[in-house]
């Protein structure tokens, strides 16, 4: 396991376009968000220690504020070659064991994860009404064996602020989690 931090891409870029296959194979695009008043991007994983510390709470908070509008979008970039358990089935089981109430996608190609400079399991993309990025960065300060529970803290103070159409947040920390898992050979020049 790698720790690695957030790229920190840089606020006010444009939300990427994507189109990936939920676990149920339907299909999910950037466009289909275009009426959300703010946008919530996690490239996520099942095997991460990271994302299993937070996970509980990010499901919360994804029903929280998915009754704001809020819409909420999981993206899992691994090579599965190398980590068989963030498979798209071994995807569905986790979606439907967690309780996910938003779409789980697989970045098969890594080139979503690109686009959108992630890095590390969990990273947290904030984008506002005009699918403008607002916040990126941690979830919270708690960590996995820090003796701090996962709150959401920050990304639910970042929502907040975009859903009142608020400045982005002066302070934006960086998530740190394990590196995303990339293909031999594909690694990005940010790796």
């Amino acid at each position: 396991m790698v720790l690695k931090e957030s790229t920190m891409l840089p606020i006010g870029t444009l939300m990427p376009d994507f189109s990936l296959q939920d676990t149920d194979g339907t299909p999910v695009s950037a466009g289909d968000f275009l009426d959300a008043p703010v946008i919530v991007i996690a490239f996520i994983c099942n095997h991460c220690p990271y994302v299993k510390h937070v996970r509980h709470e990010f499901k919360q908070l994804a029903e929280d504020y998915q009754k704001k509008g809020v819409a909420f979008i999981a993206i899992n970039s691994n090579n599965i070659e190398t980590h068989p358990d963030d498979s798209p089935e071994m995807m569905a089981e986790e979606k439907k064991a967690i309780g996910y109430t938003f779409p789980y996608l697989f970045d098969e190609t890594q080139e979503v994860a690109k686009a959108f400079r992630a890095a590390c399991t969990p990273d947290f993309f904030v984008f506002d009404r005009e699918q403008k990025l607002f916040y990126r960065g941690q979830m919270d300060d708690s960590r996995p064996n820090s003796g701090k529970p996962a709150t959401g803290a920050e990304l639910r103070a970042a929502i907040e602020a975009a859903l009142a159409g608020n400045k982005p947040p002066e302070t934006q920390k960086p998530s740190a989690g394990c590196n995303i898992k990339w293909k031999p050979g594909a690694e990005p020049d940010y790796f």
